[in-house]
């Protein structure tokens, strides 16, 4: 069992001790709800059982075998990498590629391919990176806290990164953002 596997189950766990309810009676109360949409699920869940953004998703991509480590399944890094930055994400390989560069300095962890990113990992995740949109390209940052920039934008409790930067161009992959990373890269480990 790799450790993304094992850290999912153990989320999983956690979610069946919060909810007092078991992986099979949650997929049957998510079920019977009668919605089919990713999201709409995910937020009835945060709704109706207080779970927070991340448990929710999780537990609605364990139930449908849906999350981005399947859908990445057996192929290789290149592939992987070739449909993401595919049509009119193309343009953000470089950013990619950069960051990349840059982030293998700091030492090892995991890369974890997902459908459309990927997830950066030590003992946890630390950075997502890809396209967010086919105009904008997202690097997901999970630190404790930072100073206040207007680049770096606070995301909700209970998502899957604490902050997020938004890149346009591989010039921006700079000092600061490195730095940022690094941080994360340094609490995750």
């Amino acid at each position: 069992m790799s450790s993304l596997d094992k850290a999912i189950q153990t989320q999983i766990n956690n979610i069946q001790k919060k909810t007092g309810m078991s992986l099979d009676e949650l997929s049957a109360f998510i079920k019977k709800s009668g919605l089919s949409k990713h999201g709409e699920i995910r937020d009835m869940l945060k709704e109706k059982l207080g779970l927070g953004h991340g448990d929710a998703n999780a537990l609605v991509h364990v139930v449908f075998e849906s999350d981005g480590t399947r859908a990445a399944e057996g192929k290789s890094m290149d592939a992987v990498l070739d449909e993401i930055y595919s049509g009119p994400k193309a343009g953000f390989r470089p950013i990619h590629e950069k960051l990349m560069k840059e982030i293998q300095k700091f030492g090892e962890f995991e890369v974890v391919p997902k459908k459309g990113y990927v997830s950066l990992r030590r003992k946890k995740q630390f950075a997502m990176l890809g396209p967010k949109t086919n105009t904008r390209f997202q690097v997901g940052i999970n630190a404790k806290e930072f100073k206040k920039n207007v680049r770096l934008l606070e995301q909700p409790k209970g998502g899957m990164c604490n902050f997020v930067v938004n890149v346009s161009d591989a010039k921006e992959v700079d000092a600061e953002l490195i730095a940022w990373l690094k941080s994360a890269f340094e609490e995750a480990g």
